[in-house]
């Protein structure tokens, strides 16, 4: 099976979760195309497995304001923050479904969902919208107050890439 895993990452940390997913994906025999949203066409997003990933911003999926203020931190190191496309705006382009497989990740908070929001609820949302099936919950993968992943979350999203893989071999048989 053929999976795409594209992401939205305005300090890094999406981008790092998304690689990490990817990469067990591929351990675990799916052919796997990866990268920034900026490198990925939504109306090429024709794999049997589409993965779908962003920051968690202002309760949901990222907007002009909220990159731009990302972009503008002092804080941050990430040198492809601007190049980015918002996740918004990518899945605005994409075409439908068709009942192909799919599943939403997001970078955020460790706080309850109430307080934060959730991009990948939105993500998910929006996929199943456009005719995908979601062979998962939406997943959450934590950062901390300094905008830098909390220690174990790339090997959560490796397990996750797992659970992915299975889920899908498992769903492509529906």
């Amino acid at each position: 099976m053929k999976a795409l895993v594209v992401y939205e990452s305005l300090f890094g940390n999406t981008a790092r979760i998304g690689e990490a997913i990817a990469a067990s994906l591929r351990a675990n025999g799916l052919e796997v195309e990866h990268g920034p949203l900026s490198q990925v066409s939504a109306a090429s997003a024709e794999a049997g497995l589409l993965v779908v990933g962003a920051p968690t911003h202002a309760h949901g999926m990222s907007r002009a304001g909220t990159r731009k203020a990302a972009v503008e931190d002092e804080k941050n190191a990430y040198p492809a923050a601007g190049a980015m496309p918002g996740v918004r705006d990518w899945m605005n382009a994409l075409p439908s479904g068709s009942g192909r497989l799919a599943a939403a990740f997001d970078t955020r908070f460790d706080k309850p969902r109430l307080l934060t929001g959730s991009a990948a609820k939105a993500i998910a949302r929006r996929l199943e919208q456009r005719g995908y099936h979601l062979v998962c919950p939406p997943e959450s993968f934590f950062v901390t107050s300094e905008n830098t992943l909390e220690g174990g979350e790339t090997e959560h999203a490796a397990a996750w890439g797992n659970d992915l893989a299975d889920r899908a071999s498992a769903g492509a048989g529906r």
